[in-house]
């Protein structure tokens, strides 16, 4: 089955942070999903280092780019239709990159691993 990552799904994920909830770990490593990260999430975590609320080791792209092969993480593209999506989105969520990934997640039929409870307000189906 397939699965996108909200952000902090991956950095916690990554990090091995304790707040990451077993079910999604479970499902994250279950090795017959494939678990999807979209550009939306690693703009979101550039932007955070560059504003100094976050920090990774070393260089940004060769850090992210290593935890994508490592973790063995498929990129959804951002498509046209995710986009259009956005547009009937209802505003039940203000943050923008978390407004495309509920989008890329209802046009592309998959389900998000998220703690955040408000996307519960949206038709995707979502796990933590």
């Amino acid at each position: 089955m397939k699965f996108l990552l909200d952000t902090h799904a991956f950095l916690w994920f990554v990090l091995n942070d304790s707040a990451l909830s077993q079910v999604a770990r479970d499902l994250i490593i279950d090795p017959l999903n494939d678990i999807l990260l979209s550009p939306a999430s690693y703009w979101e975590i550039a932007i955070k280092v560059s504003i100094g609320k976050y920090q990774v080791t070393g260089n940004f792209e060769a850090w992210m780019e290593n935890q994508i092969q490592v973790n063995e993480l498929e990129i959804l593209p951002i498509k046209v239709a995710h986009v259009g999506a956005i547009v009937t989105l209802p505003f039940h969520h203000k943050d923008p990159f978390d407004r495309l990934l509920v989008a890329q997640a209802l046009t592309e039929k998959i389900p998000i691993i998220s703690v955040d409870a408000v996307l519960d307000s949206y038709t995707v189906t979502r796990y933590w």
